[in-house]
């Protein structure tokens, strides 16, 4: 008898990984390509078809049963498959992708946000395991969430809950991709610590008391900090003050058990988390405060992956 498995895909804005994943969690076939939307729909569309195609392909001439395909997307998804909006492949804003790829395939299709991906892959298979109740948040070129409740994913009435990274932290401050000022993104995401990183350099090289630096990605900013440069150090306290904060009222309207820290940022977490955990600590009541863990994420890139293969399984469960 064939062994079942899915096929798993985290599809972001540079790269889109997926594999064929048993019921273990295991990745028996991992295939990665460049998104490259760049080249406009038509493209973009015929080589993200082959590519899921070749999983499938490789699935069944290795001897498993493929029972359907789970999709991590970078955007707004509704609980149909329906691509809302999408900052990073706008080219499919408006796409009804999930019955587009069902018509293709002749597979089950089940799409969620990839922060969302994320989260089911930590609370199956990571970090999150210890929790029943926890908030993901992804640290990279933008701010992510997912919402675990009961071991369940939460997505609200139309599938767009856990945007987290756009819960306002500066009314008037800057202004962010999704057109509003003062967004999470714009202070605790790899580009906005570079950002913070810089105008506190200007600002102390102005004053002629530390060497100016320019760093161009988040790591550079951490390899500063660890040596002792202000500005750097600054931008770190920043990014942990901002997402504490909004961790806090987390915490206090949901008195979860954990928050589970991923993406590229948080390889630094331990330069963000002294001004995260102390915003915690001031701003939730005591009670949520002491309960709230806050803990690094554990499966790095494998996360959407198995995440998005535990969506469709977990919708199969769901019509039944």
């Amino acid at each position: 008898m064939k062994q079942p498995a899915v096929i798993g895909i985290d599809l972001g804005g540079t790269n889109c990984r997926g594999a064929v994943v048993a019921g273990d969690g295991q990745l028996c076939f991992q295939r990665s390509i460049k998104t490259r939307i760049d080249a406009g729909f038509d493209s973009f569309w015929s080589r993200f078809v082959g590519f899921c195609r070749e999983l499938i392909d490789e699935g069944r001439q290795q001897g498993y049963a493929l029972e359907g395909l789970g999709l991590g997307f970078p955007g707004i998804v509704e609980k149909e498959g329906f691509v809302h909006v999408s900052p990073n492949l706008p080219a499919l804003n408006g796409f009804a992708m999930a019955d587009q790829l069902v018509s293709q395939l002749r597979l089950p299709v089940r799409i969620v946000n990839d922060a969302n991906a994320i989260a089911l892959g930590e609370a199956r298979w990571g970090a999150g395991q210890e929790f029943s109740n926890f908030v993901m948040v992804t640290l990279g070129t933008g701010v992510g969430g997912g919402l675990i409740i009961n071991r369940q994913l939460w997505t609200g009435a139309d599938g767009a809950a856990g945007e987290l990274g756009h819960i306002t932290v500066e009314p008037r401050g800057r202004l962010c991709g999704c057109g509003a000022y003062g967004c999470l993104e714009q202070y605790a995401s790899g580009p906005a610590i570079v950002r913070t990183c810089l105008e506190l350099s200007n600002h102390y090289s102005g004053q002629g008391s530390h060497p100016s630096i320019k760093p161009c990605t988040a790591e550079e900013v951490a390899v500063a900090a660890v040596s002792g440069h202000p500005a750097a150090l600054g931008a770190c306290e920043s990014a942990g003050r901002y997402l504490g904060q909004v961790l806090a009222g987390i915490a206090n309207f949901l008195n979860l058990e954990g928050a589970v820290i991923g993406g590229g940022v948080s390889a630094n977490l331990d330069l963000i988390m002294p001004s995260l955990r102390e915003e915690i600590e001031n701003r939730a009541f005591a009670i949520v405060a002491r309960r709230m863990k806050v803990v690094p994420a554990a499966l790095g890139d494998k996360a959407g992956i198995l995440g998005a293969a535990h969506a469709i399984r977990e919708m199969f469960k769901e019509v039944a």
